[in-house]
């Protein structure tokens, strides 16, 4: 039989295992501390900016039909959704996607003159406590090769 001595002033291996989880934990503990730190910091300073609450009202929404039979309606590339977009706040805020089931692309456009031609944009502006209206002979939103309305 054999036993292992240990030196005075130490412990058995095992013997401690709370003393050895809190020397594990130490260094991920405040390493936290030290981010959680800098990250209030960063907030207090303005650095992570000023978030604004969005207030917006669509009030009308419409997908004009593309054709009365279904070969017509495969002849229409495109289509336009025309929407009403109220900004309630007094805040400008930008429109940047649009997202549909009834087409895998969209695209924001924007016209300078009625009739004019159109002009891809990235983002719209919703004027504070204004509208924004999409509509055929402004601004609209383009479903590019829009799924067939007809069954």
């Amino acid at each position: 039989m054999s036993t292992t001595l240990t030196p005075p002033g130490k412990t058995a291996p095992g013997s401690s295992w709370l003393s050895d989880l809190v020397r594990a934990a130490a260094i991920p503990a405040g390493c936290a501390v030290v981010l959680i730190g800098l990250l209030v910091a960063w907030v207090a300073t303005g650095g992570a900016g000023t978030l604004h609450r969005v207030r917006l009202q669509v009030s009308q929404a419409s997908i004009p039909a593309r054709g009365y039979t279904a070969a017509s309606a495969a002849a229409v590339p495109s289509a336009g959704l025309y929407l009403t977009i109220r900004n309630l706040t007094g805040q400008p805020d930008q429109l940047t996607a649009v997202s549909s089931p009834a087409a895998g692309r969209i695209e924001l456009t924007e016209r300078q003159a009625v009739g004019g031609p159109r002009t891809v944009v990235r983002q719209l502006t919703v004027p504070a406590h204004g509208t924004l209206r999409l509509t055929p002979f402004g601004d609209d939103v383009i479903l590019e090769n829009p799924v067939p309305y007809e069954t």
